[in-house]
């Protein structure tokens, strides 16, 4: 690049003369959100395709599960337990250990760990933050598997766990740009009790499942007593 002359520090230092990949300022303004859109999903998408991700399993569920260090540390911290919250805890630590168990079989038998023509099946693929999520990519990280973590930029920050594989740690700001990325090459969707969030991402893959805009693909709801308490899904397929 040619020393520039001396005389020019107004026009050089000028936000209108940097390249416009360069300027942030620019590509933050409203009209330039959908290239914003654009630039999530080719992103994800091209880093994923260097790790030779085909296909994932999804999985859901609360935020807010325990893992057992931290049950244990709330034990030991608490001076009164109550009963009924150790009950729920204790209940919680069986979903997290379960979906742990099932992101290490997945990991282990489902392709993830042994490509086809570099080709990475079943890879284990959260929302990349804590309880539910955590479990799963904990499971693929002990069964020494790579997995996915399609974080979302939120009001309270959620930071990403220490389970996903680094280089398939991802933070979106737009929801429905994560969602595709969850959908779009899910073998399976495993969901476990979860608030609204949980419900949300479940009922956008059975839309999707339902108006055939995705292909069909197995949906397990863990823990039938909690999901019959939380839905009446006969009412629904009544009034379908």
């Amino acid at each position: 690049m040619p020393t520039p002359p001396p005389d020019l520090p107004d026009q050089l230092n000028s936000p209108s003369y940097l390249l416009p990949v360069e300027d942030t300022n620019f590509l933050l303004h409203d009209e330039m959100r959908a290239v914003r859109f654009a630039l999530e999903y080719a992103k994800a998408d091209l880093l994923l395709r260097d790790w030779g991700v085909r296909s994932t399993i999804i999985v859901f569920g609360s935020a807010r599960v325990p893992s057992p260090e931290r049950a244990a540390a709330w034990k030991e911290a608490a001076t009164t337990p109550d009963e009924k919250e150790i009950q729920r805890i204790e209940r919680q630590l069986r979903w997290y250990e379960a979906a742990r168990e099932f992101g290490r079989i997945a990991s282990e038998r489902g392709g993830a760990k042994a490509p086809k023509e570099r080709w990475r099946d079943n890879v284990i693929a959260t929302g990349g933050g804590p309880g539910i999520m955590e479990a799963a990519n904990r499971g693929a990280h002990e069964a020494n598997a790579p997995s996915i973590g399609f974080n979302i930029t939120l009001p309270h920050e959620q930071l990403p766990n220490r389970y996903t594989t680094p280089e398939l740690t991802f933070r979106f700001h737009y929801f429905a740009m994560r969602k595709m990325h969850l959908a779009m090459r899910a073998n399976a969707l495993v969901v476990f009790p979860g608030g609204f969030g949980t419900m949300d991402e479940l009922f956008e893959l059975l839309t999707l499942r339902q108006t055939g805009k995705a292909p069909v693909v197995p949906i397990v709801m863990f823990d039938r007593s909690y999901w019959q308490r939380v839905l009446n899904l006969d009412v629904l397929l009544e009034n379908r």
